[in-house]
């Protein structure tokens, strides 16, 4: 079994991109191998599976949390398809205030790595979709922050017209706004 490791233009954002091994039944794809993943320069104790399921237009987001909890996250669309997207929230980061996203489907079996330090955010884009992820740290409410999906400062190209967003994700702030990871 095997994973592409595939660093994006956030380089500590990473592409995972793990092999499928098909016959007649259909198929079978490893999805976390901590050795390999170590290897590769993730090493993250995952410790909660969250899942959502979100109908065609939603966007969920922009959603981190803060230490003493931040989260890593490993995320998948089991399925449908999604565009995910990560925010580096870092101050001391020379890629504070950018922003990557990627395509994940069940078709495509791909997976997004987004470390501590970044907020994340995904814009449904099948009929529905199936979104599994892995976090570092349980959730933890007290150290919850998020910034507002359509920041004009961020220019997120986010692929949906008029998409559906929860009151609580409106009312997050705007990044000027927004707390951040001091380090």
């Amino acid at each position: 079994m095997g994973f592409e490791f595939r660093r994006l233009e956030i380089p500590d954002v990473v592409l995972v991109i793990p092999d499928r091994y098909k016959d007649e039944r259909g198929f079978f794809q490893e999805i976390y191998k901590k050795t390999v993943f170590k290897e590769n320069g993730i090493d993250v104790d995952f410790n909660q599976l969250n899942m959502s399921y979100s109908k065609k237009g939603v966007i969920r987001g922009l959603h981190y949390q803060l230490p003493p909890k931040p989260q890593a996250k490993l995320v998948r669309c089991v399925y449908g398809e999604i565009y995910d997207v990560a925010v580096d929230v870092r101050k001391k980061s020379p890629y504070f205030g950018k922003w990557v996203g990627e395509n994940l489907s069940f078709e495509n079996g791909k997976l997004f790595f987004i470390p501590e330090g970044f907020a994340h955010g995904f814009a449904v884009l099948s009929d529905y979709a199936v979104v599994e992820y892995f976090v570092s740290n349980e959730y933890c409410p007290e150290c919850e922050a998020g910034i507002v999906y359509n920041d004009s400062e961020l220019k997120i190209d986010w692929p949906v017209e008029n998409p559906i967003v929860s009151k609580k994700d409106l009312d997050l702030p705007y990044f000027s706004k927004a707390k951040f990871f001091e380090n």
